[in-house]
């Protein structure tokens, strides 16, 4: 999508992240971009508005259920060991890197 104007960031680009966001999912610098041209592009802020109300149904419709308490334990405590197992295996490859001279 383009609306034929100059902006500093693509329309395409800022459609692309419009969940993140809304999500607050993105740094404070690109967050400011993002609204720079919102702010400036009609037809963005509109697909923008559109993205926003369709969050806000699935949050009202979806957004009551939560998991059960065993289960999101059982959850974290997989999400921590695979966290170990990766740390483990980012050591070795830097170790190998290391003993190769790639560093």
């Amino acid at each position: 999508m383009s609306c034929e104007g100059n902006h500093e960031t693509d329309c395409s680009d800022v459609l692309a992240e419009v969940w993140s966001f809304l999500d607050r999912e993105c740094d404070v610098d690109r967050r400011v971009a993002l609204q720079r041209h919102l702010d400036e592009c009609s037809p963005c802020l509109e697909q923008y508005g559109l993205e926003e109300h369709l969050k806000l149904l699935l949050a009202r419709k979806c957004g009551g259920d939560q998991a059960p308490d065993e289960f999101r334990e059982r959850l974290r405590a997989s999400i921590r060991q695979t966290v170990i197992q990766h740390r483990g295996v980012e050591i070795e490859l830097t170790r190998a890197t290391v003993e190769r001279g790639e560093n």
